[in-house]
């Protein structure tokens, strides 16, 4: 399969950050993957400045055996998106399915909120490691961090090579 016939999804919610959103989507259509934003059930999304994008479909719409890989990104988004059952049951479905579930920053809260951290390695931005190590993950401050199907980096600084990871998962 080549990574034209590939789905990634990307989670949004109001406060998400701006690069931990576009920086992977555009990565992600640059390299030929079709890529879908997945809202809580609004037509469009402010970041955290109050850039705005548009969802594609809502969580509660969304099977997760279609997709191959789904992206949480940071900023405050998560705290959102953890309010919406659709949201972290698609997270969770889509771990069940042993797909790449990626996030970066404050998207450890949803791997927190869906329940699949127990005895995993995983990073986050340093403020919710005390989050991801009581729902049971093994923390570590470095860019990027692979267990199986998890891989999650801490800030956009770690960009770069939470993409080129997921890309090379996605292979």
């Amino acid at each position: 399969m080549s990574l034209d016939d590939k789905h990634v999804a990307i989670l949004v919610e109001d406060g998400y950050q701006e690069l931990e959103l576009h920086y992977p989507r555009l990565r992600m259509l640059e390299a030929g993957l079709r890529v879908s934003v997945v809202g809580a059930g609004k037509p469009e999304y402010a970041s955290a400045k109050g850039y705005t994008v548009k969802a594609d479909v809502s969580a509660d719409e969304v099977d997760a055996n279609g997709i191959d890989a789904l992206i949480i990104p940071g900023g405050m988004a998560p705290d959102r998106m953890r309010r919406h059952r659709a949201m972290v049951d698609l997270v969770r479905a889509v771990h069940e399915r042993n797909r790449p579930v990626a996030w970066i920053c404050h998207g450890g809260w949803m791997a927190v909120s869906a329940d699949i951290l127990r005895g995993r390695h995983a990073t986050s931005f340093h403020s919710i490691r005390d989050d991801m190590i009581n729902a049971g993950a093994e923390w570590s401050d470095e860019e990027v961090v692979e267990d199986g199907n998890l891989l999650s980096s801490r800030t956009p600084d770690d960009l770069p090579a939470f993409c080129r990871a997921l890309l090379e998962r996605l292979r």
